[in-house]
C-alpha cells in the first residue's frame, strides 16, 4: 500500500501527456514523497498541489469530539460508504511509481514499483478542504487502495487504484457508479519492481 511515492519526470512532459496547462512553478525531481508533504494532483481544473493526508471534515468520535487522525490511504471498498468521506471530491495523483518494503523489522528490503512501459501512473484519490484551528484552510488528499495485482502481491496485500488513461476523465467527472467500477487492481503484467538500491534514477 503506497506510503512513499516518487515523481521524477519533467512537469512539462507530464502536463502535456495529461492534456492540461503547465503550472508556473516547475517541480524538481522527487525521489521520496512522504505523507504530510504536498503532492501534485490532477483535478477537474488542472494540476495543483495538495497535502498528502486527509483529516475527514466533520468526523467525530463517540464523545462528539473532532477526530484529528490523518488518513493517507482509504479503502476503495468503503470509500463511498463511510460518512467520514461524504462530500469529498475525486482527483488523480500522477506518479512515476511507489515504494514497498519486505522482510523483518530493521532488515527490510525497499522495492521500487513502476510501469513496465516507462509511462507514469495516475492513482485515484479523494480530496477536500480542511479548516484548521485559527481559520487556515488546507487542501488535502488521500489515495484510494484496492487488493494487489499479481505484480504486487508478493510485496504487499494492498495497492493504489491505478486509473488507466482512458478512464481518467470518468474518475474525475463520472457518476458514483462509474467511479466504483474503476476501483480494481491494475492489470497483471503491467508493473515491474526492483530493489531500490539497484535503481538507476536516470532511467528507471
Amino acid at each position: 500500500m503506497p506510503g512513499r511515492l516518487f515523481l521524477t519526470r519533467p512537469l512539462v512532459d507530464l502536463a502535456v501527456a495529461l492534456g492540461v496547462d503547465v503550472p508556473q512553478d516547475e517541480d524538481p525531481p522527487r525521489h521520496n514523497i512522504v505523507p504530510g508533504q504536498d503532492l501534485l494532483v490532477l483535478t477537474r481544473a488542472g494540476l495543483t498541489h495538495m497535502r498528502w493526508g486527509l483529516i475527514p471534515v466533520g468526523r467525530k468520535n463517540a464523545r462528539g469530539r473532532p477526530v484529528m487522525d490523518t488518513i493517507i490511504n482509504v479503502r476503495g471498498e468503503t470509500v463511498f460508504e463511510k460518512s467520514a468521506f461524504a462530500g469529498t471530491v475525486r482527483a488523480l495523483i500522477p506518479v512515476d511509481g511507489w515504494y514497498e518494503w519486505t522482510g523483518e523489522r530493521r532488515k527490510k528490503q525497499t522495492w521500487c514499483i513502476w510501469p513496465k512501459d516507462g509511462s507514469f501512473l495516475t492513482f485515484a484519490g479523494i480530496t477536500d478542504v480542511w479548516t484548521a484551528p485559527g481559520g487556515l484552510t488546507i487542501s488535502q488528499i488521500a489515495l484510494v487502495t484496492c487488493p494487489p495485482s499479481e505484480d504486487v502481491r508478493l510485496l504487499h496485500h494492498r495497492m493504489g487504484v491505478v486509473v488507466a488513461p482512458e478512464d481518467r476523465q470518468m474518475w474525475l467527472t463520472g457518476t458514483e457508479n462509474e467511479a466504483r467500477a474503476l476501483i480494481k487492481s491494475a492489470p497483471n503484467n503491467t508493473l515491474r519492481h526492483k530493489k531500490a538500491d539497484d535503481v538507476d534514477w536516470k532511467a528507471p
